[in-house]
C-alpha cells in the first residue's frame, strides 16, 4: 500500500492525527551509504511536530542508535527491517515507512504500513503536505 492509499475515518475538526514514520537509512536519509534525499532536519521536524519517528533498517541496531546519537535525535524507536511491525506498539492513526528497496516495499505491507518510495515516488512533495519541509 502507498503513502495516502488508506483512508482514515472521519475526525472533528481540529483533531490531532497522531503519525509514525519509519526510516530506511541507506538510500532515503542524507546520512545513509548511499545518500538519501531526506533530510535530517525532517526528522526533527517530524519529532517537533509531535509524530512518532525511527528507521528501521537492515544496519545493525547498535549502528542505528549510535546514528541517531550522533546527530542528537532522539528517536522512538530502531528496528531491523524484518521486524517493522514491533513498532505498531506505538499507538497512531498512520502509520508510514520510508525506503528505497522492494525490501523495503515488501517489509511494509507485511506490517500493514504505508509505503513511500524515496527514489520514484515524490518525497519532497509528500512531505511538504505533512508540513515537514518548507
Amino acid at each position: 500500500m502507498r503513502a495516502g492509499d488508506r483512508q482514515s475515518a472521519r475526525r472533528p475538526a481540529g483533531a490531532h492525527v497522531r503519525r509514525l514514520i519509519s526510516f530506511d537509512i541507506d538510500g532515503t536519509l542524507e546520512v545513509g551509504d548511499p545518500p538519501g534525499v531526506i533530510s535530517l532536519a525532517v526528522v526533527r521536524r517530524a519529532l517537533d511536530l509531535g509524530f512518532v519517528v525511527g528507521s528501521c533498517s537492515d544496519r545493525p541496531l547498535s549502528f542505528q542508535r549510535a546514528l541517531w546519537h550522533h546527530h542528537a535525535i532522539p528517536v522512538n524507536f530502531t528496528l531491523l527491517k524484518q521486524h517493522l511491525s514491533h513498532a505498531k506498539e506505538f499507538a497512531a492513526d498512520q502509520y508510514l515507512h520510508i525506503g528505497d528497496s522492494f525490501i523495503d516495499q515488501t517489509m511494509a505491507k507485511q506490517a500493514g504500513f504505508d509505503f513511500l518510495h524515496s527514489v520514484e515516488d515524490d518525497v519532497h512533495a509528500f512531505l511538504r503536505r505533512l508540513r515537514l519541509l518548507g
